[in-house]
């Protein structure tokens, strides 16, 4: 395994979403070394929550037969609107978090250099440099998991605005007086396309009676839904599932029309579980759509692809910022 005579310098990644946390070990060349998984159990609280990323990020360490002391800095992606200069999370909906020092608690529990930033804006950062190799001069990242994320790169930086807070697509209102979304806005694109907004219409649909196969892979509650259910529910040709992923792809499009109309970026990638496990099904309508309704002329030649990190795209993100930010 690596060598731990000082030589070699690792970085750790976090990924702290509303129902999972993911810690990744990555080299200063940004390979992969070791990962672990942990339920995020918002529920307990915050303090609870901080012991489960320590301990997952040190599990992680643990895999890859390193010690903390062989880490030179931990990134940390973090739902909702977070300031990068205090360390704290300004507010997390997912997470029912309001103003809480997220960076200094979680350096206390394990000794290391800590450096946050919005979940969205690390994905975009982990595609762009490792995934794009930072060739695309703008760029817009959106990460469609639980809620949705997104991130800007403007002229080769990540922009962050006056308030730190850009780059919030998935909180765009897509829909006036649509359904109520976590952050406590209605008709927010994350309100009608994030995993959480997805199953909650399947659920109700099926309370209703309609019938689906996921009653038969999920049981009736259908309860711990993932989009690999889903992916599964497309694959047996399940007519209700086919409708609502298509749906959601259209409102995808429809995001990334308008961010193409707002930012004209040269690049669009789409990522995060849902594209993940649907990509084939939805990347056509996404960008059929995305064309349909941005104004015309301004998406000539423009990419719209899905990223190729997946899920992992916030843990080598994080690995980025924790190497930017010792260097």
């Amino acid at each position: 395994m690596a060598d731990s005579g000082g030589k070699q310098e690792f970085y750790v990644g976090v990924d702290l979403g509303g129902t999972k946390i993911l810690t990744g070990v990555f080299t200063s060349k940004m390979e992969c070394l070791g990962k672990a998984k942990m339920s995020t159990k918002a529920q307990r609280g915050f303090s609870a929550v901080i012991e489960r990323i320590a301990r997952c990020l040190r599990d992680a360490v643990d895999e890859c037969d390193l010690d903390l002391k062989n880490v030179r800095g931990v990134g940390i992606g973090a739902p909702g609107a977070v300031d990068p200069d205090t360390g704290n999370v300004i507010f997390a909906p997912n997470l029912s978090w309001k103003d809480l020092p997220l960076q200094k608690e979680l350096e206390k529990q394990i000794g290391l250099p800590v450096f946050i930033e919005n979940d969205g804006n690390i994905c975009t950062l982990g595609v762009y440099e490792v995934e794009m190799k930072s060739k695309p001069k703008h760029m817009v990242g959106i990460f469609i998991g639980t809620g949705i994320g997104a991130g800007l790169i403007l002229n080769g930086q990540l922009y962050s605005g006056f308030n730190k807070t850009a780059g919030e697509i998935g909180h765009m209102i897509i829909e006036v007086g649509g359904p109520k979304c976590a952050c406590g806005n209605k008709g927010c694109f994350e309100a009608l396309a994030g995993r959480q907004a997805i199953f909650r219409r399947i659920q109700t649909a099926v309370k209703d009676g309609q019938k689906t196969i996921l009653t038969d892979i999920l049981g009736e509650e259908l309860s711990d839904m993932r989009s690999g259910a889903l992916r599964k529910a497309v694959r047996r040709k399940d007519k209700f599932i086919e409708r609502i992923v298509e749906e959601t792809s259209v409102y995808i499009g429809v995001a990334v029309a308008n961010v193409i109309n707002l930012v004209n970026p040269d690049t669009v990638v789409l990522g995060g579980g849902l594209i993940d496990a649907l990509e084939d099904e939805m990347m056509p309508v996404i960008i059929k759509t995305a064309k349909e309704n941005a104004l015309a002329g301004t998406a000539k030649g423009i990419e719209i692809v899905p990223s190729k990190l997946g899920d992992d795209a916030g843990i080598v993100g994080g690995a980025v910022l924790a190497r930017r930010k010792t260097k």
